[in-house]
């Protein structure tokens, strides 16, 4: 236990087992850090780098947006929740295996039966897409409507 003692005036101060403490829990961190950092990979996050938030977007670029949309058995089309709750794959996953799903796109099989074993009660998907959305940028601006482009679709097996 810290033992807390008063210098006056209503000052606190810290023992050594409470500064020793917070001493350890910054060296864990900066190590954690560190590590993160050395091995330059997201999936460590937040022990290190998260590069797709850590640059600044010039005034006339492309902003590119990677979704899936679904045909449900119910007739409804709906976006994708890319998560571990929603399909079970997250938008990183997807992000990273763009190529290879445009080649295969029975990868996407694996959103789908994602979604009917964590969403047994909700309409099943029946087509998937793996769709691009540019936004261009003029001066910093958003220039016209977001363009879609399909790049992957896979009808869903049963």
């Amino acid at each position: 236990m810290a033992v807390v003692t008063t210098g006056g005036a209503g000052d606190v101060r810290l023992g050594r087992a409470g500064k020793g403490l917070r001493v350890l829990v910054a060296l864990v961190g900066i190590g954690l850090l560190v590590n993160g950092s050395v091995r330059a990979t997201d999936d460590v996050w937040p022990f290190g780098p998260m590069s797709q938030y850590a640059m600044s977007v010039p005034d006339d670029a492309a902003i590119t947006y990677t979704r899936v949309s679904a045909l449900t058995d119910a007739g409804t089309t709906v976006d994708v929740p890319l998560n571990i709750e929603g399909a079970g794959v997250a938008r990183a996953e997807i992000e990273a295996r763009i190529g290879e799903i445009v080649k295969d796109p029975s990868l996407l099989q694996q959103v789908a039966d994602g979604w009917a074993k964590k969403h047994p009660d909700k309409p099943k998907y029946v087509r998937l897409e793996l769709i691009r959305d540019t936004t261009q940028l003029v001066e910093g601006r958003v220039e016209g409507p977001p363009k879609s482009e399909v790049l992957a679709t896979w009808q869903v097996r049963r």
